[in-house]
């Protein structure tokens, strides 16, 4: 191929632009896959200043700039020449007459029955013309749509026919001997037809979210030298630091706003608005928590708790390279686990999101989602990310009875979860009270490192400090001389707390009062009654003892317990008969 059909390379170019350009120059192959961030703003650098474009008009006038034709192509517009200058643009014209006849006429032809074979028989005659040979581009926009992810047995005729258009172009040895690119931009590689993606023929190429210095020049090439005090409460770097996990598109919104209407950018106004884009990128499939407290609301699990406090001073301190890739809280239902975890959060002072339901009942979609997800958290860090009732969310390796979608949803928690230049930035946190239906290979060292079992209050001390605390977060004043005795039998959890206190609040005010008394907690006390301990909680407990990583995070007579292999055995087995009590086997 010659250096004027080879695509363009400039050293400014996004690094997946030159590996791109550099990968078809070798003439490794000429069908790309473009995937990720491609709806964001591409920075393009001319002799006339900086601009920002959409990623096929970046790759029209920038890497084929200097192609003979650049034919775009969706199924709302139809073929289109794509050119940058009204010169282009009649050459390209001039070209497609040439080949194919009216452009008119083409921009009319949508449907891929319709296109492909007009497409097809275009590329026969660039093939077949004699001479030096015109270089061309197609660029496919939204192409899960004309290779959508499906099973042999559904595929129609329609689509198998595009299909098999897009491989023979793909795999061709004759036009690989002409200068031709073919570029497929879908946002989800799970969206795409199996066959495209995983072909030998094709390179999948990623296009990363913007990453600080990028958010940083787009931010000040949109200010375009006013005065950013002006514009925003905190400086241009800082923005650019607070913004991590938005795209160009976003700040773009953001600094229009405050340009164009005149409102100038704060931090309450910056966590409302990043909340809303991250929610929104990632279709609702996480929830962005702002948590209002610190580790210093917890109260009790002391062990478990100066682990996580010393763990967040180093991340304060820079020194992410020291803490653990994530955390298993575990324990039986209602012991605070998801409060713990956004306490943390909290602590740390950075971006905490809860995992919701990802999965979907139709094929490909909920690894798609999964994908979305894990692309917006890796350039979020540092981030922490709840995941509850996390034996039922990450899946299997084994599972079975859902077309593999479990075990493929757990290799990919499995192989962001295990990898290292992410730790400190994604900080995982599984919750769960069954910890031993968790796949041994996510609890492992390197992944979920560190495992922390809660258990109910078991002194009056803890109960009354719990009653305080618990009122702190309701806004129901406490003091520690109207908290009444609570009964060891009773074993209430955080949550039963919780609803006592709620219960003698409701009694305050049905009285005409506002002041919670030492009167109105013993009568909810009283009448309260918690849920039967039953088999289940006693599993439960007994398998958070077995998973704990450090003794000192378990009370003093369960440490004592267990001091011995014996006192550990008698556990285990104590944990098998549960089990087998419950119908669940050995």
């Amino acid at each position: 191929m010659s250096e004027e059909s080879a695509p363009s390379l400039e050293p400014w170019f996004p690094p997946w632009a030159q590996h791109l350009a550099e990968t078809h120059a070798s003439g490794q192959t000429q069908t790309f896959i473009l995937h990720g961030n491609v709806d964001d703003l591409v920075r393009v650098e001319t002799k006339d200043g900086v601009r920002y474009a959409m990623l096929p008009e970046f790759l029209a006038s920038q890497v084929f700039g200097q192609w003979d034709a650049v034919l775009a192509y969706d199924q709302v517009n139809g073929p289109r020449p794509l050119a940058s200058t009204q010169a282009r643009l009649d050459k390209m014209n001039r070209h497609i007459e040439r080949f194919i006849g009216p452009v008119e006429e083409l921009r009319k032809t949508r449907q891929p029955a319709q296109v492909f074979p007009v497409l097809n028989r275009y590329l026969d005659l660039v093939l077949l013309r004699e001479g030096e040979r015109p270089s061309v581009a197609l660029i496919l926009d939204y192409a899960h749509f004309l290779a959508p992810s499906t099973d042999v047995s559904h595929t129609s005729r329609e689509l198998a026919s595009a299909l098999t258009t897009l491989l023979n172009w793909s795999k061709s040895p004759h036009l690989k001997k002409i200068p031709l690119a073919f570029c497929l931009i879908s946002e989800r590689l799970s969206d795409l037809h199996a066959s495209l993606v995983q072909n030998a023929h094709t390179l999948k190429v990623e296009l990363p979210h913007p990453e600080r210095a990028a958010r940083l020049q787009f931010i000040l090439w949109s200010a375009a030298g006013r005065d950013f005090a002006g514009l925003c409460e905190v400086s241009a770097e800082q923005l650019a630091d607070l913004t991590a996990g938005l795209t160009l598109v976003h700040l773009q919104g953001l600094m229009h706003r405050a340009i164009r209407a005149g409102k100038r950018i704060t931090l309450a106004d910056l966590k409302i608005y990043k909340k809303r884009m991250i929610e929104g990128q990632c279709q609702g499939l996480v929830e962005f928590i702002e948590p209002p407290h610190t580790l210093d609301m917890v109260v009790g699990h002391e062990a478990g708790k100066a682990r996580l406090n010393s763990d967040a001073e180093l991340i304060r301190r820079g020194r992410q390279d020291s803490v653990p890739m994530g955390y298993l809280f575990c324990g039986p239902v209602g012991t605070g686990k998801t409060f713990l975890a956004e306490c943390y959060a909290g602590s740390v002072g950075v971006p905490c999101l809860k995992l919701l339901n990802f999965r979907s009942k139709y094929v490909g979609e909920t690894e798609g989602n999964l994908e979305k997800i894990l692309k917006v958290l890796r350039v979020m860090g540092p981030v922490v990310v709840i995941i509850d009732e996390a034996d039922a969310m990450l899946g299997d390796r084994a599972a079975g009875g859902d077309s593999g979608t479990s075990s493929r949803v757990f290799g990919q928690f499995a192989s962001q979860m295990g990898n290292t230049l992410y730790r400190g930035k994604i900080i995982w946190f599984l919750l769960t009270c069954r910890p031993d239906l968790l796949p041994i290979d996510i609890k492992r060292q390197g992944r979920c490192e560190v495992h922390i079992p809660l258990f109910y209050p078991s002194t009056q001390a803890e109960y009354a400090d719990m009653l305080r605390v618990l009122g702190k977060k309701n806004h129901i004043d406490v003091s520690a001389d109207e908290v009444p005795e609570v009964p060891k039998e009773q074993k209430l959890s955080g949550a039963d707390v919780e609803g006592v206190l709620t219960r003698a609040k409701r009694l305050a005010l049905l009285e005409g009062g506002q002041d919670v008394t030492r009167a109105h907690l013993q009568a909810a006390l009283d009448e309260f009654m918690p849920s039967t301990e039953g088999d289940e909680k006693t599993l439960q407990i007994m398998a958070a003892i077995l998973e704990c990583t450090d003794k000192s995070f378990l009370p003093a007579d369960m440490r004592q317990e267990l001091s011995s292999p014996q006192g550990r055995m008698a556990v285990l087995r104590r944990y098998r008969e549960l089990k087998l009590a419950l119908g669940e086997g050995a």
